[in-house]
């Protein structure tokens, strides 16, 4: 009796324990099960954000100086640009407004719903060379943001 009754307060003074301690930074799982901190995720957001200003400047040049220039295919693509753009600026003052990233989980997936549609774009065309290579680094880190948000990524081929 006298050894139950101490091995359930060993017990309650180590779950009280547990309670006690700092909670860790919130993690999630990205490729091959690699952790993510919140801040790494902030930070990946916030290259992709860079990526896609630079993009979108980059993909309004080439156009143009393409065949598209002054159609309304032109004008459409450049819009979905913009779209995307925003769907990124969108993503980040959510994010930075939540305290689990998680919960921003509808804005990355407004965001690759639009990309899909610009990849497909990309895949088709050629444009200049540093449009193809600024596109095929967003994308990756897009990619990389979809595992860590559990979401299907944008293909490359």
């Amino acid at each position: 009796m006298v050894i139950a009754s101490t091995r359930n307060k060993v017990l309650l003074v180590l779950a009280l324990g547990l309670l006690t301690l700092p909670v860790e930074a919130q993690v999630r799982r990205g490729p091959r099960g690699r952790i993510y901190t919140r801040a790494e995720v902030n930070e990946l957001i916030k290259t992709a954000e860079d990526r896609s200003d630079r993009f979108k400047k980059l993909f309004d040049k080439a156009l143009d100086k393409s065949v598209l220039d002054g159609t309304q295919r032109e004008d459409r693509l450049n819009e979905r640009v913009k779209d995307f753009e925003k769907a990124m600026d969108k993503l980040r003052k959510e994010f930075d407004k939540r305290e689990s990233y998680i919960d921003t989980k509808p804005q990355m997936q407004d965001v690759l719903t639009i990309a899909r549609d610009i990849n497909a774009v990309m895949l088709r065309r050629n444009l200049r060379a540093d449009v193809e290579e600024e596109w095929a680094a967003l994308r990756r880190e897009l990619n990389v943001l979809a595992s860590v948000y559990y979401l299907p990524g944008l293909r490359a081929f």
